[in-house]
């Protein structure tokens, strides 16, 4: 949705590198925050099959880093909402 935007406001004005450069910043962060998550959850999950008593530590363990890749994805999309925006 948010690449949709970026690249709408690309066409619609006389674009710019800058502007492609934010959608495609955009969609890589979205992607790259999906690639971690699954494979966040797929190593907890291995985990925990490996070590059933431990699985408290390693659901907390990867809600925060889940948490940490989600918030890297937030930075790269706010970035590049503020090239677009504040031109």
């Amino acid at each position: 949705m948010l690449l949709n935007i970026l690249l709408q406001e690309v066409a619609s004005s006389s674009a710019s590198i800058g502007y492609m450069g934010a959608a495609i910043g955009a969609g890589l962060a979205a992607i790259g925050a999906g690639l971690g998550i699954g494979r966040i959850g797929g190593s907890a999950m291995e985990g925990i099959a490996r070590q059933p008593e431990a699985s408290g530590k390693i659901q907390g363990a990867m809600l925060i880093v889940a948490a940490f890749v989600e918030a890297v994805a937030l930075f790269g999309a706010v970035i590049a909402l503020l090239v677009v925006l504040l031109k």
